[in-house]
């Protein structure tokens, strides 16, 4: 299941587009302000963030570029009631990747989440398949024939991330901050010890292998 947080200092538009999306079965989690949607991604994982601009603590600008300046590369809707091409043009600089103005028509919003979804390659099915293996997001599983393992979360997580961009290379600390979330007190450490489970539980597959790359970090590679 997609899961999606909605940043939004009015209630009542926070509880109005969380309608709106779980009737289009993602699943939802909210904040009133940018400080609140850290405070989320510290808890949960998160797909996609439809995002405010003006509000209080934290606003939808200055959170965005917390995010990029982490290298957090999650996809961002800014839905804001500033409609002038400045208003538009700061928001891309500071890292959104799509903007709506308000008032929005429903169908329009949702799709562009889920062109945004495609671009991340984070598919609503939340399946990636690789020869006779399945990642399963929704269960957390890998599956090849009739062999089921169900990995713990950030194991899962981590094995999800590499394998939906193969071949590209993450830093440790780009997967720590995605993965973990910034606010994290582990180190980066962390994520060897993680891969090496990974590799040690999947030895012997052929379908796909973690290679480290010196000096920089990881990269999935699929060999179907």
């Amino acid at each position: 299941m997609v899961r999606i947080l909605v940043v939004d200092d009015d209630k009542n538009t926070r509880r109005y587009i969380e309608a709106v999306l779980t009737a289009e079965s993602f699943t939802v989690f909210t904040a009133a302000n940018g400080e609140e949607a850290l405070e989320v991604m510290d808890r949960e994982h998160i797909d996609l963030v439809v995002l405010d601009i003006m509000m209080p603590k934290m606003d939808g600008y200055e959170f965005t570029k917390v995010l990029r300046e982490s290298n957090n590369n999650l996809p961002i809707l800014m839905v804001s009631a500033r409609q002038l091409p400045k208003d538009k043009r700061k928001g891309f600089l500071a890292g959104t990747d799509d903007y709506m103005t308000k008032p929005f028509d429903e169908e329009e919003m949702i799709l562009r989440i889920k062109a945004l979804l495609r671009r991340a390659q984070i598919t609503t099915e939340q399946r990636i398949v690789i020869g006779d293996v399945t990642l399963d997001y929704n269960s957390f599983t890998v599956t090849k024939g009739n062999e089921v393992q169900e990995l713990p979360q950030k194991e899962f997580l981590l094995l999800y991330k590499l394998l939906s961009y193969p071949g590209k290379i993450f830093t440790r600390i780009q997967l720590m901050d995605e993965i973990w979330g910034n606010e994290s007190e582990s180190g980066w450490e962390t994520v060897t010890v993680h891969i090496g489970r990974l590799r040690k539980r999947f030895e012997g597959w052929e379908e796909f292998e973690i290679v480290s790359v010196r000096g920089l970090g990881y990269k999935a590679v699929k060999n179907v």
